[in-house]
């Protein structure tokens, strides 16, 4: 016997009153805290509670009765339906308030140790077009909005190419226009989904396994790279043929243009074999006259740009004079080692991924870098006290590690070390917090700067400066 759903309200007249974390706002409501996307500081809305617990609730908003002044109109059709850009109804100074509050209450409320005044976030240069790497997806299944569900009009064709609908993992939203990457990419997804649809090429249905159109990937570089790898998701060499002949045929400007057929029931494309169609099988992005390779399966931050100011501040915090041993923890394809080995005696980079680690030794050789050393492996595993002993006790630790932050035994491993100084760069001020609180019995947090990577959404970069108290 199924549970009768609860019959919650329409909550007239709500006060949205700040942001809080994953783009969400907040209002109260009979001494609860309700958590509603997409509303703005300043919003007089009448909310629909969808969910109610003992000290919370969430909704959303079903009237706009008093828009608040800070209010802006979204840039984006898609806005609102495409979980992306929470923020893009909101001007992009006040979104760089929200993130440094955001960073400083993690800091104090989650890692409770003494700070230093937590320097002004660094916003970027560009709030649109920053983003060098993109995903889509081709369903057979789209997401229909809820004014295209009360039309009444019915749609045979549900073929899209887009993004999945957050809490819907079979279906995709068709983006006419994304507004985080050039526009280039919009013309390379619209052309192939056309075109398949012309052709009368099955779009992937995700539920059973079956598809020809499956998934499409496009990087581009500051300087104009361009990486295009299509996913099939059947094997039928012709069909593969035509859709990478015609786009070949209709964008010349693509760099490097590679195929892969993945008949998993997964998306992940690690153990997957790349076809090189034409041109090379990577692209470059300079730094500072440092050239990074970057090929299908390659870590790279996700804005160039704004990743060049990101990595200035690290090594900024590690205050290298040329002489130290330098670690660098979650290396991935080794950017951040290579960019200071110049001013180090040494880099030991420490990866999970064996395929970022020979894109990091690549790298190193490509620039002429003789300096560093990597290792692949489980950071837990490689990064022993028997390994400290052999290479030599850093200098510097720099660690910048997935959203889930750092196990507890590499922390152990730190603190043994006793670096003089660790520079902690995260994606996620929360569990940095949390390291920072173990790591507090010996190191004092000496500058935080937070580093806005991801204009337009809830996501900030947090850099912290700490050093050995003795």
């Amino acid at each position: 016997m199924s549970r009768k759903r609860k019959n919650l309200p329409v909550v007239e007249g709500l006060e949205i009153t700040k942001v809080a974390a994953e783009g969400k706002s907040i209002a109260r409501w009979n001494d609860l805290v309700v958590f509603i996307p997409f509303g703005a500081p300043g919003d007089v809305a009448d909310v629909k509670i969808n969910r109610k617990k003992h000290s919370f609730c969430e909704g959303h908003i079903v009237n706009l009765v008093k828009p608040s002044e800070i209010r802006t109109e979204p840039m984006c059709e898609h806005f609102g339906v495409c979980g992306g850009c929470k923020f893009q109804h909101i001007p992009y100074n006040y979104q760089l308030q929200f993130k440094q509050q955001q960073v400083t209450d993690a800091l104090e409320r989650i890692g409770k140790i003494e700070l230093p005044k937590i320097n002004e976030i660094l916003g970027s240069a560009e709030t649109t077009h920053y983003r060098n790497k993109l995903e889509f997806t081709f369903s057979n299944k789209s997401w229909l909005t809820f004014e295209q569900l009360n039309s009444g009009e019915e749609f045979s064709d549900r073929d899209a190419v887009g993004f999945h609908i957050p809490g819907a993992f079979d279906k995709v939203l068709n983006i006419n226009k994304c507004w985080l990457q050039d526009d280039i990419s919009n013309e390379m997804r619209n052309f192939i989904r056309d075109y398949a649809k012309s052709k009368g090429y099955t779009f992937y249905d995700i539920r059973n396994n079956v598809g020809l159109m499956r998934m499409m990937m496009v990087r581009i570089t500051s300087g104009g790279e361009i990486m295009l790898v299509v996913v099939f998701g059947e094997n039928d060499d012709a069909a593969v043929k035509d859709v990478m002949n015609a786009v070949a045929e209709k964008f010349p400007q693509i760099t490097s243009l590679m195929h892969v057929v993945n008949t998993k029931l997964n998306d992940s494309l690690g153990d997957q074999v790349f076809v090189l169609d034409k041109g090379k099988e990577y692209i470059e992005e300079e730094m500072e006259g440092l050239k990074f390779r970057i090929g299908p399966k390659s870590f790279y931050q996700t804005n160039s740009r704004q990743a060049y100011e990101l990595y200035k501040v690290t090594r900024g915090m590690a205050k290298l004079t040329g002489e130290e041993l330098v670690y660098d923890l979650y290396t991935g394809t080794g950017t951040i080692a290579n960019f200071v080995a110049r001013q180090a005696k040494k880099v030991i980079g420490i990866e999970y991924v064996p395929e970022a680690i020979e894109d990091a030794k690549l790298n190193s050789k490509v620039n002429g870098i003789e300096n560093t050393l990597f290792y692949a492996g489980d950071m837990k595993d490689i990064l022993t006290d028997d390994f400290v002993s052999k290479h030599g006790t850093p200098d510097v630790m720099i660690i910048d590690p997935p959203r889930a932050g750092m196990h507890e035994d590499v922390v152990g491993v730190i603190m043994n070390a006793e670096p003089k100084r660790i520079v902690y760069v995260s994606c996620n001020p929360a569990t940095q917090a949390r390291d920072l609180a173990m790591l507090d019995a010996k190191y004092k947090v000496v500058e935080v700067q937070p580093v806005d990577m991801f204009p337009h959404t809830q996501h900030v970069e947090n850099v912290v400066g700490l050093e050995r108290r003795f």
